[in-house]
């Protein structure tokens, strides 16, 4: 007993907390299986690491400030036909991220963009690709901010720097003409660089209204087309299916 006493105080020096907590359990299964020492010590490291893995990944979730968690198991493609799945499938492996190539998601409200945009994220994550996610108009207006108190190179510079960077509602507020130009200067600097998934409700004619100026959201679209996906989800809103549902149920 004092021997495993000090096993576990062991563990726990060195920073092994799985380890030390499944000890007995783990003595008393390879005990019961007639463990070789080896398979006993396996099985107590392999448990640690899955363990630190999913600590890991719940951290890198965090950091990447995505709004909630959704996978693309989740998504219900029955309900929105249009969707080429194939095409999901293939942004799922994350090649585009290697290639730096953009995910454009363009469709009406609720049709679940940000779903898509999320679950490719989190996939990113997953595969070492560090990750942020963040609103449009809430971009425009820090870039605005770190403009005005002379910090935008510092700014831009971080947004810059992530190997996929997740852009939401592109549209849904417009801007003015010294957020356009902010906006350009972070999609030129991230071109043929890094990814960019942008979610938004307006096809490309539109973002000249959103940005503004032909000129500006021209150049914006040329950097972001160049070498992207777009999927373009034509289907009624998952939250007025949902609403529905509930309302039938009454």
């Amino acid at each position: 007993m004092v021997e495993l006493e000090h096993a576990r105080a062991t563990l726990n020096d060195m920073g092994l907390t799985v380890s030390s907590n499944l000890l007995d359990a783990q003595i008393e299964r390879s005990t019961n299986a007639h463990h070789t020492y080896v398979q006993f010590l396996n099985e107590l490291l392999v448990s640690e690491k899955q363990e630190r893995d999913r600590r890991n990944l719940e951290f890198r979730i965090r950091r990447a400030h995505l709004p909630y968690v959704r996978r693309i198991e989740e998504y219900d493609f029955a309900f929105q036909p249009s969707i080429d799945k194939r095409l999901v499938d293939e942004l799922s492996t994350t090649a585009f991220a290697q290639r730096a190539e953009n995910v454009v998601l363009l469709g009406p409200p609720g049709v679940g963009k940000t779903h898509l945009a999320i679950a490719l994220g989190i996939l990113a994550i997953e595969h070492s690709f560090s990750t942020y996610f963040i609103n449009c108009h809430q971009l425009i207006q820090n870039l605005l901010k770190a403009s005005h108190e002379n910090r935008l190179d510092e700014k831009l510079k971080i947004y810059a720097r992530y190997k996929v960077l997740i852009i939401d509602e592109i549209g849904y507020l417009p801007t003015n003409l010294e957020g356009a130009n902010l906006f350009f200067q972070l999609i030129a600097k991230r071109y043929e660089k890094h990814s960019t998934i942008f979610t938004t409700n307006k096809n490309f004619g539109e973002w000249a209204d959103v940005f503004r100026d032909n000129m500006i959201s021209a150049a914006i679209l040329d950097r972001i087309l160049h070498h992207s996906t777009t999927i373009k989800i034509v289907g009624d809103s998952y939250r007025l299916k949902e609403y529905k549902t509930e309302n039938n149920d009454d």
